[in-house]
């Protein structure tokens, strides 16, 4: 429940500093018994390249290749580190001149609930034309990535 009693709050690293965003989603999923607590590794675990299936490398490829199109660089090096880690969420942020990515990985270890909070804000148009095809695809990719991130770190425990 909030504080005033109306009901439940998100909180996100992801929505830190933020006054608005153009794009947003949350993917839950339960956390494997006796599988780690740890943020970080959940996000490091969730953007390995072995975490994301075929058809997903086949999709950020053709981003690679279309990007230019648009003016668009590609993406560096490390585009998807975690940034900072505060309690049971770990972030992952890049920005540049087109637009804001921000990835809350969250792991509630109570309620044995891992939770991606993924957030954009279109800083020019080239953002809003190159992220509104992704837009449709975002949700079908993080759950791809989260179920063999979820096997992986299953089968480390």
């Amino acid at each position: 429940m909030s504080a005033s009693g109306a009901g439940p709050v998100l909180r996100s690293l992801a929505f830190e500093g933020l006054t608005r965003f153009d794009y947003g989603d949350v993917i839950l999923a339960s956390k494997p018994p006796r599988s780690t607590d740890d943020p970080r590794l959940w996000a490091e675990t969730l953007f390995a390249p072995s975490s994301a299936p075929v058809w997903v490398k086949a999709a950020m490829g053709l981003r690679m290749a279309l990007a230019p199109l648009l003016g668009l660089e590609s993406a560096p090096r490390g585009v998807f580190d975690v940034r900072k880690v505060v309690g049971e969420e770990a972030l992952i942020e890049y920005a540049d001149e087109h637009l804001t990515f921000r990835c809350g990985v969250g792991v509630d270890a109570e309620a044995a609930v891992v939770r991606v909070t993924t957030v954009v804000t279109f800083n020019d148009w080239r953002g809003r034309v190159y992220f509104t095809p992704v837009s449709l695809a975002h949700p079908l990719v993080v759950h791809a990535m989260l179920r063999r991130a979820r096997r992986a770190l299953a089968r480390r425990s």
